[in-house]
């Protein structure tokens, strides 16, 4: 597959794919071609820079460390943005839901059967996966 930079007789610029570079003008002799915005089939190539593979990309990266780069920086915000509460978390959780205390995001520990009382009582919540979670919170069971 081969994307065009594309302009019509009416200087609309747009882009287009196509299985090879012989496509283009065969598509584009038989009026198959036309511009997205106007409707004129007048379209011609734009200048465009080639795209170059190489065997490596500068920009790829393993999945899995990307996703623990990404998780280091969501534990950096929870860290640096919550209010970490330990295992007082439903009970904190409870009373910013029920306006005793004053709003403010929390993150702490709740056991399984906390987390689904909450759960019911409609109190805003949610378990963060394993790798997400700051160091200084621990699970409780």
């Amino acid at each position: 597959m081969i994307r065009y930079a594309l302009i019509c007789d009416g200087s609309h610029e747009f882009e287009a794919w196509f299985r090879n570079s012989d496509d283009f003008d065969v598509q584009s002799g038989q009026g198959l071609v036309e511009c997205p915005i106007c409707g004129s089939q007048d379209v011609r190539k734009g200048v465009m820079a080639p795209a170059v593979a190489t065997g490596k990309s500068s920009k790829s990266q393993d999945p899995q460390k990307a996703m623990m780069e990404f998780a280091g920086k969501v534990r950096q915000h929870i860290s640096k943005n919550f209010d970490y509460v330990g295992d007082r978390f439903a009970r904190e959780a409870r009373a910013i839901h029920e306006g005793e205390k004053p709003e403010r995001a929390i993150y702490g520990e709740t056991t399984p059967a906390e987390s689904k009382a909450l759960a019911e009582e409609g109190v805003p919540c949610a378990p963060l996966p394993d790798p997400f979670v700051p160091p200084q919170a621990k699970k409780l069971n």
